[in-house]
């Protein structure tokens, strides 16, 4: 069964930094693409950043130089690195893979989901 499972979420204060972690298991990192996608209260979900199978990242403008994705092969496990964290960075933030392996934050591209995990930004 195709599981993505997220962690690392919290509170942290404005100029901070979380490192979420999404666990994936029944598919391998090099065969899709993994993305970071949010949502926050009243808003319509965005994507974040992607990672494809061959290793092309992508971010948002709004998030470009102050998050980084990554992975580790061997735990199957995608990371997105977040510093300078701004209260406009706040929202529910989700973990899902395109199994067409494409380089693309369209939350419509994206087959199965993580439950997500929240990020709060504030003082």
């Amino acid at each position: 069964q195709v599981r993505l499972v997220e962690s690392g979420g919290g509170l942290v204060q404005p100029g901070g930094s979380l490192r979420l972690s999404c666990a994936a298991s029944e598919f391998t990192l090099e065969d899709v693409t993994i993305g970071w996608l949010r949502q926050a209260p009243g808003k319509e979900r965005e994507g974040v950043s992607c990672l494809s199978g061959d290793g092309r990242t992508y971010y948002a403008t709004s998030v470009k130089g102050r998050f980084t994705i990554s992975r580790d092969i061997a735990k199957n496990t995608v990371y997105l690195q977040m510093d300078s964290l701004k209260p406009e960075d706040t929202a529910f933030y989700y973990c899902a893979a395109d199994t067409r392996d494409r380089i693309i934050l369209s939350p419509l591209a994206y087959d199965y989901w993580g439950q997500g995990t929240q990020v709060t930004v504030s003082s």
